[in-house]
Formats: structure tokens, sequence, C-alpha cells
């Protein structure tokens, strides 16, 4: 299922930003984007979101940056700052026209501002950084859990869909198979064969048995009130789901080889096409 959270904190002099993505995958994939200091965290990191989810490809960023906007973050290496100055007392003793460094020159000389991060032990960011991912994963479930509610009402109309057509079905099947045994008899009789003779009425009987679907719709039926009650129960249902979609593929699949009549073999079709709808957004839901 697709989600979207972002949490930020300040620790110390430092600001932690935690981004949380995910889009439908039917396994779990998960991918980190974390500063080459805390490049440690992520099996911690790991372990609690494979802990809390089961599936999406979920993406995992965590920003780390000082906070610069005071000038009491701004620290200065003096040991390159007194370098700096005897490096420019020695060349202007040696040019006494050359001019002099100013403020920003000397600011923006590599290595004379220090970034207060690097100043810090990463270790002591591991906390922090776990609390605020655990943190971002409550809204970031909650965003996906509004998501699986919309699916599970896309999944509950189809359902509907498909009971209507079992409805719309189960009164025409007794007209269907007579008129398809009475085809068969006049069949019979146009090819000269005693319709009473015992080896014809034995293959009439195993036939009838074998084009009768009475199995199917109830197995059907079962099959779908189980989708519901998944639905209805919540939880991590999406392999249950999944193994679901594959029992009714099955038995529509059976129902469309016993049929003997188009009005059955197009209900079918129809039934096989929401299906693979259902099967297709069973993928996202964890």
């Amino acid at each position: 299922m697709t989600g979207y959270a972002a949490l930020s904190r300040e620790y110390a002099s430092v600001s932690l930003a935690l981004e949380l993505r995910s889009v439908n995958n039917r396994f779990l994939d998960l991918q980190f984007r974390l500063p080459d200091e805390l490049r440690s965290l992520e099996p911690a990191m790991r372990e609690l979101l494979t802990a809390s989810l089961a599936r999406g490809k979920i993406e995992c960023r965590l920003v780390l940056s000082s906070q610069t906007n005071t000038i009491q973050n701004i620290l200065l290496n003096h040991a390159q700052l007194h370098t700096l100055q005897m490096l420019s007392q020695e060349i202007k003793s040696v040019f006494p026209t050359a001019g002099d460094l100013s403020v920003s020159d000397i600011l923006r000389w590599p290595g004379m501002v220090n970034d207060l991060r690097t100043t810090m032990n990463p270790a002591e960011l591991h906390t922090p950084c776990l609390d605020l991912l655990q943190q971002t994963l409550q809204p970031f479930i909650a965003a996906r859990e509004r998501e699986g509610a919309k699916l599970g009402n896309l999944l509950l109309d189809r359902l509907n869909r498909i009971r209507e057509l079992l409805a719309a079905l189960s009164p025409k099947l007794p007209m269907i198979l007579a008129g398809f045994q009475s085809r068969l008899s006049q069949s019979i009789q146009a090819a000269g064969l005693n319709e009473m003779d015992e080896r014809i009425r034995q293959e009439f009987t195993l036939f009838a048995n074998r084009i009768d679907v009475d199995e199917e719709l109830t197995r059907l039926h079962t099959h779908l009130d189980e989708v519901e009650n998944t639905l209805q129960h919540g939880g991590v249902v999406g392999k249950r789901l999944d193994f679901l979609m594959q029992e009714l593929n099955r038995e529509t699949n059976t129902l469309a080889s016993k049929s003997v009549d188009s009005t059955v073999t197009q209900l079918a079709v129809e039934m096989k096409v929401l299906i693979e709808q259902m099967r297709e957004q069973i993928q996202n839901i964890e």
C-alpha cells in the first residue's frame, strides 16, 4: 500500500529529519538513504520496520544537518586560523604588496568552519534517530491503513458483483440442464440408438454428473464468504486473500469447463475478470 509520513526533531546542535514512503509491492522491500555518519544504524532501523510492516517497497530517508541559523552554532577551526595567519604573514614578508584576506575569504577557506555534526559522536544520535523512526511509523501506518480501507471497499464491491452473477445464474441452471438433456436425447434418437439401453443410460448419467456445477457454486459461495470475513477481521491478510483468489479462480475455471450453455460460459468469463481485478489489488494489501 502507498503511504507517506515525515517528522523532524532537534537534538543538541543538529536537526534530524526522517521520511517514510511506500509504494505497492508484493513483498517487503526496504531501501535506506542515510548519512554516512549514521550508516551503522541501518540494521536496527531495518529490524524495527520489519517488525511493523509486511509488504510494500519502503524508502526510509534520514537527513542530518547542523543548525547553522544562529551564530552560536558556527565553530571556527582555531588551529587552521592560526596556520593561515602565519602563512599570510610569511607571504607578505616576500610580497609586501599582497592584499589582506577578507573575513569571507577566511570563512570560505577549506576546513576553517567546522560542521557541528562532525564534532558529535555518531553513537550519541542512535537513540534519537530510532525514537524518531518509531514516532514516524505511527502516522505512516495510519496512512497505509486508510489506503487499505479504500482497497477493502473496492474488494467488497467486486465480491457483491460476483454474488449478483451467481444469484442470477442459480434459477437458470435447472432450465439450462433440462435443455441440454433434451438436445442430447434428440441426438441419441437421431443416431438410431435406443435411449433406454442400459449402457447409454449409464453414460448419460455419468455425463450428467460431469456437467453438474452444484459443488462449484457451493465452494464459490464459501470462498466469497471467507474473503469477506478476512477483510472484516483485518490485520495482515494479504497472503491469505491471495490464496483465496487462487481458489476462486480455480472454481471459476472448473465452472467454465463444465459449461454446456453460453450463459454459464459468459458468467464464468465475467467472474474471472472480477477476480483478476481483485487479485491485482490484493497484491497491494498487507
